[in-house]
């Protein structure tokens, strides 16, 4: 670990200038998930209890760097000031941050207008973050799903203030090291979805890393059918026919077992409730021109189940089926529920991210016993795809 926490910051009286991501749902003028929001609580109070002033840098939506007062951060205000139970001041411009107002510097925590707004953030352009580092002494980032991009508030404000990483980030970080860089054998993955193509270079990595890849979704069915499977109207992709044979032969070489569905649920439509039989998957399957694999069987599940049991650690990103209609989510709540036991009884490290996993270990009431659940969308993927993440490198110094 080469990068700082607030444990090794002298904070008092230090301005201190802290990225966050507050992109939450809004519906009707109103935060409807204040998720985001309360797990930056920790560290703000951190700050503030060690003599220093949090302001906030974050932004909200797309604008393209233009101000649209449809992404103005003013609406996740009152949600932000509930949270920490402080005063939270909304800073309409980066003048008004400069210049300050009596109320501005009285306040204990700033909110700097959507960062996005300025053309200087998304651009990395060094003048705005030199702007942006006259503002404050000490520069915290605790915005790990932004840390996939090379912007001024997340990458160049490392390299101009003394840095460290905030409570959100060391946890994320702490787990996604624990689970991949240093993790404790046997490990594995649990990975699904709709498309293999969107996960390549995470599949390429993983193989490499792991003792076994459970492999489900719509990315099973491009991985049968490169065996030879005929999956009717099945959702797969045989423009990655072969890409999935040399993941499956680089997997061999590395001693990664991947594991398929052996069984699944099949329908001819795509329906909650829709009739559907089981019926047994591999290179031999040939299913009418209508059906459709929507869920693994439950001679899958058992197998998945055996799997997990026999893991330390485990990395969950994706759906093993439709899960959004059932009776389709039934492996994918099943296996969940297996992997949160596990992690509840000691046996397995569970980390977990991604938004439709999200969502499906929640429907399961299985995410409060997963290790950790990452929020954080691209970045958690890029990490597992083993890229470098220029907001944590730049901490790194």
């Amino acid at each position: 670990m080469g990068w700082k926490t607030l444990d090794d910051m002298d904070l008092r009286g230090k301005r201190v200038l802290v990225r966050v991501d507050i992109n939450v749902p809004v519906e009707n003028g109103r935060v409807t998930d204040d998720t985001r929001i309360r797990r930056i609580v920790p560290t703000l109070h951190d700050i503030l209890d060690k003599g220093g002033k949090p302001i906030l840098l974050a932004h909200f939506g797309r604008p393209d760097g233009k101000r649209v007062q449809d992404l103005s951060l003013r609406i996740v205000q009152p949600a932000l000031a509930a949270a920490l139970n402080r005063k939270v001041v909304l800073v309409e411009t980066l003048e008004g941050a400069e210049t300050g107002t009596e109320e501005i510097n009285a306040a204990d925590v700033l909110l700097l207008e959507n960062i996005r707004f300025y053309p200087g953030e998304t651009d990395n352009d060094p003048e705005f973050a030199r702007r942006l580092a006259s503002l404050g002494d000490v520069y915290c980032n605790d915005a790990f799903s932004a840390a996939h991009r090379a912007h001024a508030s997340t990458e160049a404000l490392a390299r101009l203030l003394p840095c460290c990483a905030g409570r959100l980030m060391q946890a994320e970080l702490s787990a996604l090291e624990a689970a991949l860089s240093r993790p404790e054998r046997p490990v594995g993955a649990v990975v699904g979805g709709a498309k293999v193509s969107t996960k390549i270079e995470l599949l390429e990595n993983l193989v490499n890393r792991l003792d076994l890849l459970v492999i489900g979704g719509g990315m099973a069915n491009t991985f049968l059918g490169a065996m030879g499977a005929d999956l009717g109207k099945s959702l797969l992709e045989p423009d990655f026919f072969e890409t999935a044979k040399e993941i499956m032969t680089q997997a061999d070489k590395a001693g990664c077992r991947i594991l398929l569905p052996v069984d699944g649920l099949v329908a001819r439509e795509f329906a909650a409730g829709a009739a559907h039989d089981v019926i047994a998957l591999g290179p031999e399957t040939v299913l009418d021109g209508d059906q459709m694999v929507l869920d693994a069987g439950p001679g899958s599940v058992a197998l998945i189940e055996k799997a997990l049991a026999g893991l330390k650690t485990l990395i969950w990103n994706g759906p093993l089926g439709a899960f959004e209609i059932p009776p389709f989510d039934t492996a994918t709540l099943a296996a969940a529920q297996t992997a949160a036991r596990l992690t509840r009884d000691g046996a397995l490290i569970s980390v977990a991210g991604g938004g439709d996993t999200v969502a499906a270990l929640n429907q399961a009431d299985a995410a409060d016993d997963f290790t950790y659940i990452s929020t954080a969308g691209g970045a958690f993927l890029e990490w597992m795809e083993g890229k470098t993440l220029p907001g944590v490198a730049a901490l790194d110094r």
